[in-house]
C-alpha cells in the first residue's frame, strides 16, 4: 500500500465528455450529443455533471476532457450555470477513458503529485448528488491511503448492458469502503439474474476516485506506451484561447483502452464503495423513461404530444413539431425536425444500428442536426434548395462572427429582433428589428451583436454553392481558420 496523506485534501474531479450518445438518437448526434441536452431536468447532464461537484469545500474547480469540435458548446455550458474550469482539455482524436485521465492527472499531478482525482462521465444522471457525494467522502481516506476505489451501483434489475462488480470484505478502518472482489463483464440474461438473486454485486457506474500519483504509477506498470504518449502529448500541449490543446501526434500513438481493461481489472488496490444514489447512465430511450416523471398510463410526453388511448411509451416532439399517437403500446417516438424514430421499447438498445446505416449511407442524419452550434452562438436552416438556403441565426450578446467573405454566394439578413453591427466592405452600420441588408458576392464582411439580448435574423442565401467550406476567414474571435 502507498503512503497515505492528508484526508482532507481538496478532490480534482475530471469530466469526460468524449461520447456520441448514438442510442438516443436523433435527439443526440455526433456533433451535439446527449451530454450536451437537457434529457432529465432544466439542465444538460454536463452542467449536472460539473454542479455535482460544485462545493468548493470538498472539490477544486473540474477539468473537462472533450472532443475539440466541442470545446465551445462546453465553455458556454459551463458559462450559463457560472462554473469556471481549470481547464477544457482538447482530444485530438478519441481514445477511450485511460489516456483521458491520464491526461487529467498529469494536469492535477502538476500542482500536487498526490492530488485526488474524481473521474466523471458527462454523460449520467444522478437523482440523488447528496448521497453521492457523501460517498465520495467516504472513500477518500481510502483513496489517499492508496485504494482504487469505484461507486458500485445498486442493482435494482437484471441489466445485461453493464459490467458488475463482485463486493468483498470490508477495508480495515473504512466501513463503506470494500475490496473488489473481482471486476465481471457484461453477463447474458440469466446471470444476471443469478447475481440480482445472490446479492453482493454491483454495477459499474464509470466513477473513479484515485491518487494521481498512483494512478500514472500503475499506467507505467500496465500500460508503459500509453503513459509515454499522453505524457509526451501533455508536454506539447499548446494553449487555444481558454483551451489546452493536446499534440495530436503524440496523443494518436496512445492505445485506446478504457480505465478498466487498462488499469482497474488489473491493480492490486481496487476498492468499491456500494451505493444507491438514484444513477443511470440514460443509456437508451427506454433509460430515459424511466428516469422521467410518467403520467397515470405509464407515459412521458414532451414537446406538442397529442396522444389517444397511449400505454407506457415515450414521445419527444422537437419545437415545431407536432406528434399525434392512437392506441399505440410500448413504443418511442422521437421527431426532430429533419428525422423521426419509431421504435419499440425493447428494441431502443439497438438505435445504433440505425446510426450506423445512416453513416454508411453518408447521410448528414446521422452526425448533425439542421440547428448548428457556434462559438458566438446557433443557426438552423429553416429551407434549402436549387441554388438558395434560408437559416434563422442566433449571435449571443457581444458575441461576433468572423470577418469573412464568401466566393460563391451572396447574402440578405433580415433582422427579427435586436441590434445587429454590420461590417459590409469598408461601411459600419447597425441595423435595427425589421431593417435589412445585401451582402454581395465576394465582399468581407461581419455581423456582431453590441446588445444585450440575443440577436434574431433571417439569412437568405443564394448562389451556385451553399456550403459551410465556402468561407474565407481574415479575422476570427475564437482562433478558427
Amino acid at each position: 500500500m502507498a503512503d497515505s496523506v492528508a484526508p482532507n485534501s481538496l478532490i480534482q474531479p475530471i469530466i469526460l465528455s468524449g461520447g456520441s450518445g448514438t442510442r438516443l438518437w436523433p435527439l443526440s448526434r455526433e456533433a451535439y450529443p446527449k451530454q450536451f441536452l437537457p434529457l432529465t431536468g432544466e439542465q444538460t447532464l454536463l452542467q449536472q455533471t460539473a454542479a455535482r461537484v460544485a462545493d468548493r469545500s470538498q472539490f477544486l474547480p473540474p477539468m473537462v476532457v472533450c472532443n475539440a469540435e466541442h470545446r465551445f458548446i462546453v465553455a458556454e455550458q459551463l458559462r450559463q450555470i457560472g462554473i469556471e474550469p481549470a481547464g477544457i482539455v482538447l482530444e485530438p482524436a478519441a481514445r477511450n477513458t485511460a489516456p483521458a485521465v491520464a491526461v487529467g492527472a498529469l494536469m492535477a499531478g502538476a500542482a500536487d503529485p498526490q492530488r485526488p482525482i474524481l473521474v466523471l462521465p458527462s454523460d449520467h444522471s444522478i437523482r440523488r448528488p447528496d448521497l453521492f457525494q457523501a460517498a465520495v467522502r467516504s472513500g477518500l481516506a481510502a483513496t489517499t491511503a492508496g485504494s482504487f476505489v469505484t461507486f458500485g451501483i445498486k442493482p435494482n434489475a437484471p441489466e445485461t448492458g453493464y459490467g458488475y462488480i463482485q463486493v468483498g470484505q470490508p477495508l480495515a478502518g473504512a466501513p463503506d469502503v470494500h475490496a473488489v472482489a473481482r471486476f465481471v463483464e457484461k453477463p447474458d440474461a440469466a446471470r444476471a439474474q443469478q447475481f440480482l438473486d445472490q446479492g453482493g454485486y454491483c454495477w459499474n457506474g464509470g466513477i473513479f476516485l484515485m491518487r494521481s500519483d498512483l494512478y500514472l504509477a500503475e499506467l507505467k506498470r500496465l500500460e508503459p506506451a500509453m503513459l509515454e504518449a499522453c505524457a509526451a502529448a501533455f508536454q506539447a500541449a499548446k494553449r487555444d484561447l481558454d483551451f489546452i490543446r493536446l499534440d495530436a501526434a503524440a496523443f494518436a500513438r496512445s492505445p485506446n483502452k478504457s480505465i478498466d481493461y487498462a488499469v482497474m481489472e488489473h491493480t492490486a488496490h481496487a476498492a468499491v464503495v456500494p451505493v444507491d444514489i438514484g444513477w443511470s447512465d440514460v443509456g437508451s430511450w427506454e433509460a430515459l423513461l424511466m428516469e422521467s416523471p410518467r403520467d397515470d398510463n405509464g407515459n412521458v410526453a414532451i414537446g406538442d404530444v397529442l396522444a389517444e388511448d397511449m400505454r407506457g411509451s415515450y414521445v419527444h416532439a422537437e419545437s415545431g413539431v407536432m406528434v399525434a399517437t392512437l392506441g399505440v403500446e410500448d413504443l418511442v417516438i422521437v421527431a426532430t425536425t429533419d428525422a423521426m424514430l419509431v421504435a419499440r421499447r425493447d428494441r431502443s438498445q439497438d438505435v445504433k444500428r440505425i446510426v450506423e446505416k445512416l453513416k454508411a449511407a453518408g447521410r448528414s442524419e446521422s452526425s448533425t442536426h439542421l440547428k448548428v452550434f457556434r462559438p458566438w452562438g446557433y443557426y438552423e436552416t429553416i429551407d434549402a434548395g436549387d441554388r438558395h438556403q434560408v437559416k434563422h441565426i442566433s449571435v449571443l450578446p457581444g458575441r461576433a462572427l468572423s470577418l469573412q467573405k464568401h466566393h460563391k454566394r451572396a447574402e440578405h439578413w433580415v433582422i427579427v429582433r435586436g441590434v445587429a453591427r454590420v461590417t459590409r466592405g469598408n461601411d459600419m452600420f447597425e441595423l435595427y428589428e425589421n431593417q435589412s441588408t445585401y451582402i454581395p458576392l465576394g465582399i468581407r464582411h461581419r455581423l456582431e451583436n453590441p446588445g444585450e439580448e440575443p440577436l434574431h435574423l433571417i439569412e437568405v442565401q443564394s448562389g451556385s454553392y451553399l456550403g459551410e467550406d465556402d468561407i474565407v476567414r481574415f479575422e476570427d474571435n475564437y482562433g478558427r481558420n
